[in-house]
């Protein structure tokens, strides 16, 4: 029998980006909360000291900042005529594990959506009618991009984001990015100072008659002081970023920009290593009454509040759901249905060339340092002669060169041995890589479930994904790519090799952590499970914040509109649902 817990006014599930940004805001607003989170406490100062954050075996091979299969795994299949089997050792995607989530491991790329992107489906009729879209399931967010920007704003200068604006209240500025949805004030911190392979594509990139610009970064070019009084300190250019905590305060990060305020506060409580098991509901199957969860001493406890916030990794934000009864699971027999919809993830190739003469310094370097070229990303440009919709940021973000995983060779080298090592040593310095980052739109049979045969070490199903690269995606990705070959064409390196996206997909070689969906957000309960407010069309005192609720993923990182979202929602909870509980939206 579950011990009981002393009830608290809300109670949070996980405690990265999401999850500290509503516990703070909340805690603001007088509440009482606890925010349950299953990985260990992990803070800048004592678990990444600069002495030892830097270790690539530990962190970017044995990958001790993320979720372990033994902890949880995912069954995967890419149709429904495949039996799924378990994913055994992470590799497509890394989950993160422990206080700050991803927001500790990831690069610092912040991008806001498009103004398009939030009335998809809309869009796309009115530019160039139904037929357009095909057999995707696209749909339209609830929100408009107008509703978000000041919330935007609000993630941008809390995590200190250096960039360089491109459309200030509708003009258009010289450097920024001349296709960005309108933005308000500048960006907090100016440009980072970029490197020379950067430098190099943003010149080949104008000759081409584009507009490239910095790419906006989390990674800080300057001291700053965000508007809860915890401050940042300039990058080093170290390029220990993704898959790494920063131990210079540099890279935001919950722990570097939202914790240190939350938890000087007396109602604000955090239980980690402790998993959340299921959300528990009253007899009516409408009012959520807490959650149970299990410590790592194997002993349950039952915690009752009155507000249920899923701020876990998004994936989890929709098995919990599932597990609970939250919401109608999606069936893609009928079309019918909610929880699991609109699974989506990215569409990604890359270029790497090889020059004679050239010394790129690839180990100083940033997660988000780089310059882009948006020309082709979203609906930037006409589709109405292309076979497709969606897009790509072309991005030149050289994100390190650490000694394991950087050792770019041409095609054709031994994997091992004198020629390896020859190979290496001659191209280390003189190569670099850019990359296209694509949109991912929905299927009717992409999406997720519980597994009907593997579960869990508690006895609960594993979440199943049924997921391949859609072939507008594809067809996509790869004219982007013949984009980029011009650009490489451009540059006249000795070699260059374009690694194109690849079918069908394969959980073996990363990818991106970038996986959306599953509880998408709208304006309709029938296709939506949440609303424009990311409330529970179905339990009103239950939200899921986070990527869960894209209803489809742009060529953009999500985390800058994850952040607006997290806002967005506690303001409507804040100023709207503790007014008046219940459904924010009728539906």
């Amino acid at each position: 029998m579950p011990r009981k817990l002393p009830k608290k006014d809300v109670v949070i599930v996980g405690l990265g980006w999401t999850g500290s940004i509503l516990a703070y805001e909340l805690c603001s607003a007088g509440l009482d909360v606890v925010a349950i989170e299953r990985g260990p406490w992990r803070d800048t100062a004592t678990h990444f000291a600069p002495g030892y954050a830097a270790d690539e075996l530990r962190y970017g091979i044995r990958l001790d900042l993320f979720q372990q299969p033994a902890q949880e795994t995912y069954t995967m299949r890419n149709n429904q005529s495949q039996v799924a089997l378990p994913i055994r050792q992470f590799g497509s995607f890394l989950p993160g594990n422990g206080v700050g989530g991803a927001g500790v491991h990831w690069n610092g790329q912040t991008w806001r959506f498009h103004p398009t992107d939030f009335r998809l489906k809309s869009h796309i009729r009115e530019r160039y009618g139904a037929r357009k879209s095909g057999d995707m399931t696209l749909e339209d967010w609830g929100v408009t991009y107008d509703d978000l920007e000041l919330h935007f704003d609000r993630f941008e200068y809390l995590t200190g984001i250096s960039g360089k604006a491109g459309n200030l209240n509708g003009r258009i500025v010289d450097g920024g990015n001349p296709f960005e949805g309108w933005r308000s004030r500048e960006y907090p911190l100016p440009p980072m100072t970029m490197t020379y392979a950067p430098t190099l594509f943003a010149e080949a990139a104008r000759k081409l008659g584009y507009k490239p610009f910095p790419s906006p970064s989390a990674n800080a070019s300057d001291v700053y002081t965000n508007p809860l009084g915890v401050r940042m300190g300039p990058c080093t250019y170290c390029g220990f970023c993704e898959r790494f905590g920063c131990g210079n305060y540099s890279k935001a990060s919950p722990q570097v920009n939202v914790l240190p305020a939350l938890m000087r506060m007396s109602n604000f409580t955090a239980r980690t290593d402790s998993e959340v098991l299921k959300i528990e509901l009253d007899a009516s199957g409408k009012h959520a009454t807490g959650v149970t969860f299990v410590d790592t001493n194997g002993e349950e406890y039952t915690q009752p509040a009155d507000i249920v916030l899923l701020c876990a990794y998004g994936l989890h934000n929709v098995r919990l759901m599932l597990l609970s009864g939250i919401g109608k699971p999606y069936d893609p027999q009928t079309g019918e249905g909610t929880v699991g919809r609109n699974y989506c993830y990215q569409t990604n190739s890359a270029a790497t060339l090889f020059f004679d003469d050239k010394n790129f310094n690839p180990f100083i370097a940033a997660g988000a340092l780089g310059m882009t070229v948006d020309e082709f990303n979203g609906d930037n440009f006409d589709h109405g002669n292309v076979n497709f919709i969606g897009g790509a940021g072309i991005n030149c973000i050289p994100t390190s060169g650490r000694p394991i995983t950087r050792r770019p060779v041409p095609p054709g080298t031994p994997r091992w041995g004198s020629e390896w090592k020859k190979a290496t040593k001659d191209n280390y310095l003189s190569s670099f890589t850019f990359t296209s980052q694509g949109s991912s739109y929905p299927l009717r049979g992409n999406y997720l479930d519980l597994d009907p045969t593997y579960k869990d070490r508690f006895g609960r199903p594993l979440m199943r994904l049924t997921f391949d690269f859609p072939e507008n995606d594809v067809v996509m990705s790869r004219w982007i790519t013949s984009k980029m070959e011009e650009i490489c064409k451009s540059l006249a390196p000795r070699q260059y090799v374009l690694n194109q996206v690849r079918t069908p997909y394969s959980v073996v070689p990363y990818q991106s952590t970038h996986n959306t969906g599953g509880a998408i957000m709208g304006d309709n309960p029938k296709v939506s499970a949440i609303n424009r407010y990311l409330q529970s069309w179905d339990v009103a005192n239950v939200f899921a914040i986070g990527a869960s609720a894209f209803a489809h993923n742009a060529g953009y990182n999500p985390t800058g509109t994850v952040g607006a979202l997290a806002y967005w929602a506690a303001d409507a909870i804040r100023n709207q649902y503790l007014k008046s509980p219940g459904p924010l939206v009728r539906a």
